[in-house]
């Protein structure tokens, strides 16, 4: 087993070229003699400032009842939780500064985690000045499109249920249970909102460069999220990547939720080739049967490879 302590993504990518691909991912997950302490950190959560369940200070007091050493909160599109916890942070926990914004890469809507940003930044500031217009109108057209379903009033209810908090599908889907237009979210979003449904609307964000760009101009470090979720064929999988590192992007998301460890190592092969680093994030929304819970392991990556070694 090799180890290396603060190497470079470059130095190791160059390192394991010598090895096959299927030594090369099972090298890069496992390292049984890391002496180093192991860091429980979740980079990747969402409150009731966009999405989730729990308000930023709920989640942030169970991440460190949970242990967790280092902790982002990254709502869609708002930096309003972080800002409302940021001077309240547990003892022994840290809070870093943390948003997924939404973006255009072609015609495929990706979220890209801003991480260790400056949250006065005026750049990143008029950035998600934009994305609030951007998802308001979203919004418009959602309600919109789904009035032809014979869906009516769905953008004030969708509000309601919002209660002031940066609105989304997600939104839409709780009124259309509570209104009995479907039986349960996951319907809501396999009928109305998902992918390729009518309630799919991404052509109102910024692209992938620009939005890189805001968050290397605030001081941050720009993630490519969950990357296995937009469902795209290996070739266009890895031309994402690479676009995503073309434009300056620091890391990508290996484990996002509960993924399986065959997804990782493909997610980690890829981020090395690339000179990229790697993130790791629960996606936690809510307590949820099968849902991840708050906190990462970071034990089985080799020390030079995590995001949380650069903030």
């Amino acid at each position: 087993m090799f180890l290396f302590a603060n190497v470079s993504a470059r130095y190791l990518s160059a390192y394991v070229r010598q090895f096959s691909p299927t030594r090369l991912r099972d090298r890069l997950l496992i390292c049984d003699q890391r002496s180093v302490e192991t860091a429980l950190i979740d980079f990747h959560t969402h409150s009731t400032a966009s999405d989730g369940a729990l308000t930023p200070s709920e989640l942030v007091n169970r991440a460190a009842a949970a242990g967790i050493n280092t902790v982002a909160l990254t709502d869609h599109d708002t930096i309003a939780g972080f800002v409302s916890v940021a001077h309240s942070v547990p003892s022994g926990m840290r809070l870093v500064s943390g948003v997924e914004l939404s973006c255009q890469w072609g015609r495929v809507g990706i979220h890209v985690v801003g991480l260790g940003f400056d949250p006065t930044s005026p750049v990143l500031l008029d950035h998600l000045d934009g994305l609030d217009s951007a998802r308001l109108r979203r919004a418009e057209m959602i309600a919109q499109r789904l009035s032809k379903k014979g869906i009516q009033e769905a953008l004030e209810g969708a509000m309601t249920v919002a209660a002031g908090a940066q609105i989304g599908r997600p939104h839409f889907a709780r009124w259309m249970v509570k209104k009995g237009y479907v039986q349960n979210e996951n319907d809501a979003f396999k009928r109305f909102l998902g992918n390729g449904k009518v309630g799919d609307i991404s052509t109102l964000w910024p692209d992938l460069g620009r939005t890189v760009e805001t968050i290397k101009s605030a001081g941050g470090l720009a993630v490519l999220a969950h990357p296995l979720k937009y469902r795209l064929t290996a070739t266009r999988l890895n031309a994402l990547c690479a676009a995503f590192a073309a434009v300056g992007g620091s890391a990508i998301e290996v484990i996002n939720g509960r993924p399986a460890t065959g997804d990782i190592k493909r997610l980690v092969g890829m981020a090395v080739e690339r000179d990229l680093l790697i993130s790791v994030g629960s996606d936690f929304h809510r307590d949820a049967e099968y849902g991840a819970g708050l906190g990462i392991d970071t034990e089985r990556f080799l020390p030079g490879l995590g995001v949380w070694e650069r903030l």
